[in-house]
């Protein structure tokens, strides 16, 4: 049975449905940074929930539209969940897209690949991220992808916390970045 196609605007507007009713915990936090917060955004409840992540494919990919790449990934965790929904949106809409991971650190056995997947060596690929708060996760993964010879695009993200890190990766990485909802849109703002 062939599922209807969903339009971007109505992806979008159920994926911020969701990402509110979900992924939004109240309460104080210690961020990864070590930075903390009075609410706590898990996007792995939406980046591996059935009815969401199909919706983020679609909404990422189109964030990144302008874009020319073609291969997506990031550090892992919070970036595979997100790179392979837009590789399942890609061929749901008859498109090819690959998707990569970068490892926290290179495997000490096999190959000893710090980036796993189809190689992207050559290629143009962008960075993705669940939510970014530092932006040290990019940039780790933008370094990666440079050292293992692709050239990142620019960083995305499902959710950005306003802390300064798009401007942090515009400086130091020399990349574009992109959010697709704010705090504002979240709510929290």
């Amino acid at each position: 049975m062939t599922q209807p196609r969903t339009d971007v605007a109505t992806a979008r507007t159920r994926l911020l449905e969701l990402i509110r009713e979900r992924a939004i915990v109240h309460g104080r936090v210690t961020l990864s940074s070590g930075r903390e917060a009075d609410y706590y955004v898990d996007l792995r409840r939406i980046s591996l929930d059935g009815e969401a992540a199909p919706l983020v494919g679609i909404v990422m990919r189109d964030l990144a539209s302008d874009l020319d790449y073609d291969a997506v990934g990031g550090l892992t965790l919070g970036a595979d969940p997100v790179a392979t929904a837009m590789l399942h949106a890609a061929a749901a809409a008859g498109e090819r897209l690959d998707a990569f991971v970068v490892r926290k650190a290179g495997k000490a056995h096999g190959l000893q690949q710090r980036i796993e997947g189809p190689s992207i060596h050559g290629r143009n690929v962008l960075v993705v991220e669940d939510t970014t708060t530092t932006g040290n996760s990019p940039l780790e993964a933008v370094q990666a992808v440079r050292d293992a010879g692709a050239t990142p695009v620019a960083v995305a993200t499902i959710a950005d916390r306003a802390t300064g890190a798009g401007e942090r990766i515009r400086r130091e990485a020399g990349v574009d970045y992109r959010f697709a909802y704010s705090l504002e849109d979240l709510g929290l703002a």
